[in-house]
């Protein structure tokens, strides 16, 4: 890819001797408006070194530039050089570039020979798969495959929430009330009524929580009815699982969790002890981290039983020991950020340094327009059911529009899915959100079917033009405003991904494929494509099937399909 900031940052290195081309490259901006050019270097920063006013020193420099090959014009404006780039042959690069790597446009081998875990989903055993968890799924299989994108070897980890007292209080209720035939066909929502009654009745009976803990302690000491029960609640609710995995097209490398940790707690322990880090406090084991300004760390309980905070530790370097990676990425809700930042700060008091390639990428809650979940209460959406619901409200709305429509059904499932994982990740994952079917489903404004939509009007398009898109094409051809503006867009691409992953931001290529459909679709309005013009046609063709990749790379990188007819 021809890359035009760098031949700018040689031209001015030329000139100015106190910054780096590097830096030069690192300060040029994009004007606010295409009249001023393509790029601007602003001139503030060698008022000093120069001892002139920037628009003085802007004046100067643009005087002594020279525009020739991929510059056309440089022009001083206020405090800053504006440089118009070549159009024909940003048409070319990037032309050229998209149609010979196809699907590989927009990677890189920036992470090779590096190791990646990115850990993601982790719902709870026998409870719902909600749509809460909708987050952590999709954010993370995107951040998969942003990484993999950039050639890093990147290792997808499902940490099942499998151990715990809840599966202590779980084994009383079913013990109490439970029927084996009923869970076996309708496993979650039977094991979810459980859980309820069994906090409903402790309410009245708290004597039954006790009860809960010592089944949990017999789950931890592997005794065979508690374990028994325990391996049948996972079975059977890894069955549902993978259901809402095969709608999302989701898979794991890993399906190792919590209980996996079980028997490599008690090393932790041992070396929390050589260390000197372990204290007692009202019968419990805690990691005092009042010097770092924040709670101790619970290690046990006062009845000896384990926490999360020692499964984690216990996962980390057990992750370490086994992959080598060079990062270990966590996605989960912002809530946790006490609990990473302080079992983070353990590993490193226990002297590992990779302790700095930890990496939690929190985000924030998604709730319902009717209010917030909870699981204790029974108020859940289960993510298998608004899945299918947004399959079956898009199948209504594709028949409206199109009752003849041809595969309904898979692109239903297409965009009916992909309107609900690009509405997640629309909006920088820190923030709070409330789930809209109204906003998800609609195909106007910036949402998933009308990125998909846009890429089934290029590949029609295509189709009636009948002939092969080649880069054998006239480029001054594609140098007017609308093109130029999809040009750039698609040469943004890899540095989009490359942003994404290093702030690990799915919504950067979210973005980006929005931007790219806008300015698509503008070109498509007010440009024809299947024109009399033979030499136009090509031209305009190629800059469809550029487009139409590189919108399907993006889509890919977000766990989307690209649908060619809609």
């Amino acid at each position: 890819m021809q890359d035009f900031k760098q031949v700018i940052a040689n031209c001015l290195k030329e000139k100015i001797e106190d910054l780096s081309v590097e830096e030069i490259k690192a300060l040029l901006e994009v004007p606010p408006n295409k009249e001023m050019g393509d790029y601007a270097f602003p001139c503030f920063r060698l008022a000093k070194v120069f001892r002139k006013a920037p628009n003085m020193i802007a004046n100067e420099l643009s005087e002594s530039i020279e525009a020739k090959g991929e510059i056309t014009k440089v022009a001083p404006l206020g405090g800053y050089v504006n440089f118009f780039v070549n159009k024909s042959q940003l048409a070319e690069s990037v032309i050229r570039n998209v149609l010979t790597q196809k699907e590989n446009y927009g990677r890189s081998e920036m992470g090779k020979d590096q190791t990646v875990i990115v850990e993601y989903s982790s719902p709870n055993i026998a409870k719902p798969f909600h749509i809460g968890h909708i987050r952590t799924t999709v954010i993370g299989n995107s951040l998969y495959k942003i990484y993999e994108s950039q050639g890093y070897k990147t290792i997808r980890i499902n940490h099942l929430g499998d151990y715990g007292t809840q599966f202590g209080k779980l084994i009383v209720a079913f013990k109490k009330w439970g029927d084996k035939a009923l869970v076996e066909a309708n496993p979650i929502p039977e094991l979810l009524k459980l859980y309820i009654k069994f906090h409903d009745e402790a309410e009245k009976y708290p004597e039954m929580e006790d009860e809960a803990r010592a089944w949990f302690t017999k789950l931890e000491n592997k005794d065979e009815e508690a374990t028994e029960l325990w391996q049948w609640f996972r079975d059977e609710s890894l069955k549902e699982f993978s259901r809402v995995y095969d709608l999302l097209d989701i898979e794991f490398d890993s399906l190792a969790g919590e209980s996996f940790y079980s028997d490599k707690m008690g090393r932790v322990i041992e070396m929390l002890e050589e260390k000197n880090l372990l204290q007692e406090s009202k019968g419990a084991r805690i990691v005092d981290l009042e010097e770092y300004k924040m709670p101790p760390a619970l290690i046990t309980k006062n009845d000896g039983s384990t926490l999360y905070m020692t499964r984690d530790l216990a996962a980390a370097i057990y992750r370490k020991e086994t992959y080598d990676f060079d990062k270990c990425v966590y996605v989960v809700g912002s809530q946790q950020n006490l609990h990473f930042q302080q079992w983070f700060k353990v590993i490193e008091l226990m002297g590992f340094e990779w302790a700095k390639d930890l990496v939690h990428v929190g985000f924030g809650m998604v709730a319902l327009e009717e209010g917030t979940m909870s699981t204790r209460k029974g108020r859940v959406v289960f993510l298998e059911d608004a899945l299918n619901q947004a399959i079956e409200k898009t199948k209504d709305i594709i028949l409206s529009k199109n009752p003849n429509a041809k595969n309904v059904e898979e692109i239903a499932k297409q965009v009916g899915v992909g309107a609900v994982v690009f509405q997640e990740l629309s909006n920088s994952r820190i923030k709070d959100y409330t789930f809209s079917w109204d906003k998800t489903l609609s195909f106007d404004g910036e949402t998933g079917p009308y990125v998909q939509y846009t890429h089934a009007r290029c590949c029609a398009v295509l189709r009636k033009a009948e002939q092969e898109v080649t880069t054998d094409i006239n480029y001054d051809l594609l140098t007017n405003e609308d093109s130029t503006e999809v040009l750039k867009v698609i040469a943004s691409f890899n540095k989009n991904i490359v942003l994404a992953l290093n702030k690990n931001e799915p919504h950067i290529v979210t973005r980006f494929i929005l931007d790219l459909a806008q300015a698509f679709n503008k070109f498509y309005h007010d440009n024809p494509i299947l024109v009399d013009d033979v030499e136009l046609k090509n031209a305009r063709l190629a800059l469809v099937e550029a487009t139409r990749q590189s919108l399907e790379n993006g889509l890919k990188l977000l766990g989307m399909h690209a649908p060619t007819r809609m």
